[in-house]
C-alpha cells in the first residue's frame, strides 16, 4: 500500500448463499477491477468460473500473480489479507465459498 493513488473499478460481489455453514459469493471483475483491501475471517475455497490472472497486492507492498483455471479450485486459511485485482485483459469470475462450520 504505497502512497500512490490508484483509481480502479470495483469487482462486483453477488452473494449467492449465506447460512450457518457457508457464505457463497460470486466475484466478477472487469479488466483491472479490484476487491479492495480485506482480511478473510474464515477459511475459504475459490472455484474459478473463467481462466485468468489475478494480481494480489499484499501487506508491506509486495505483489504476486496467481493463474486461475476454470473449475480448478484452491483453498486458503482464515487470516489472509490482500487486495485482489484482475491482472488480465479479459473479464474474470470466481466463486468464493467461506467455511463457517465444518460440523453439521
Amino acid at each position: 500500500m504505497s502512497g500512490e493513488l490508484r483509481c480502479r473499478a470495483p469487482a462486483v460481489a453477488t452473494q449467492m448463499q449465506d447460512d450457518a455453514n457457508v457464505r457463497v459469493t460470486r466475484w466478477d471483475f472487469s479488466p483491472g477491477a479490484e476487491t479492495g483491501w480485506h482480511r478473510h475471517g474464515l477459511g475459504y475455497v475459490v472455484v474459478p468460473v473463467t481462466d485468468g490472472t489475478l494480481l494480489l497486492e499484499l501487506p508491506g507492498g509486495a505483489t504476486t500473480e496467481a493463474r486461475l483455471t476454470a473449475g480448478v479450485s484452491y483453498t486458503r486459511d482464515a487470516g489472509v489479507e490482500h487486495n485482489v485485482i484482475n491482472g488480465g485483459t479479459a473479464p474474470l469470475s470466481f466463486v468464493e465459498i467461506e467455511l463457517k462450520s465444518l460440523v453439521g
